[in-house]
């Protein structure tokens, strides 16, 4: 009995777990470049029980039981977001559809081979950030500049140019700077590149799931280091562009969200019911069997 007590217990935190999640990516819709989490359930380890020993493992087992569930984990949704145009130069925003030969994604940007079950993740880009704690990746590219003309994010940490530098824009006004599709800056007056020629690092991550959250939008690669390369915008087959002008809204669908967030609350209230049955059994075995 106590056994189905603690698994309702567990259901109803993990339904606790996914509503906290789903109420994060509401709480974000107007975020920009925000990306959706999603809570995954998974069972408890299963419990073997044997009923006799033997040298082949398999002999003798009645079955195996779960324990319940746990939400242990969070994963990011990194779709496109739709583009918001707001006509302010410091704000970008990256147009990602990058493909790989012989692969088509769903629409999680997944995809598993059939013969062999590996899992392949649909790279997506990311503009390239200096922290005090190293470099970061974000697609929140509502820029701004430092009075030195430096460009940096909204919480102040600079935009890396493909060199690994900073951009910095202190002989002309942002009202004159173009910034091109493959990420080049340019004076819009005469079409010509400004001194040092700065160009805006754009990198592909080849699996996203490796990234972990920093907050204020900023991820940390955590993976092999060759999975991340700078791209050549330029080149066509790239699939990426830099939008100026434009914001990376958020890819939380608010309607799914709204199911999710009802669903997760009717799960809670089904385990919660389950576990005040189990309170009054157990309520009716101590007090009134046991008198009898």
């Amino acid at each position: 009995m106590l056994r189905g007590l603690y698994t309702a217990a567990s259901g109803m935190l993990s339904q606790q777990r996914r509503h906290d999640t789903v109420t994060n990516n509401i709480a974000n819709l107007n975020t920009p470049g925000f990306k959706e989490m999603n809570a995954v359930n998974r069972a408890f380890p299963d419990m073997l029980i044997s009923a006799l020993g033997g040298p082949d493992p398999s002999d003798g087992k009645l079955g195996k039981l779960n324990l319940g569930v746990f939400a242990e984990e969070n994963l990011m949704r990194m779709g496109q977001g739709d583009l918001q145009q707001t006509d302010r130069r410091q704000d970008m925003a990256l147009m990602s559809d990058i493909t790989v030969a012989g692969i088509q994604f769903d629409a999680s940007g997944k995809y598993v081979d059939p013969d062999t079950g590996e899992v392949t993740y649909k790279p997506e880009a990311f503009f390239t950030i200096r922290t005090p704690e190293g470099e970061r990746y974000t697609r929140d590219g509502s820029f701004k500049t430092l009075p030195d003309g430096t460009l940096v994010t909204s919480d102040g940490f600079e935009v890396v140019d493909k060199n690994g530098g900073s951009i910095k824009i202190d002989d002309i006004a942002w009202e004159q700077v173009t910034v091109t599709g493959d990420g080049r800056l340019v004076d819009s007056t005469t079409g010509q590149a400004l001194a040092n020629s700065p160009q805006l690092n754009i990198v592909s991550v080849e699996n996203p799931n490796l990234l972990i959250r920093k907050g204020d939008g900023r991820y940390e690669y955590t993976g092999d280091p060759a999975g991340i390369r700078q791209l050549n915008l330029a080149d066509p087959t790239e699939r990426v562009q830099v939008r100026q002008g434009y914001l990376e809204r958020s890819n939380v669908d608010s309607a799914q969200s709204a199911v999710d967030i009802m669903s997760a609350l009717r799960a809670y209230e089904a385990n919660q019911k389950v576990v005040q049955f189990y309170d009054r059994s157990l309520d009716k075995a101590v007090n009134e069997i046991g008198r009898v």
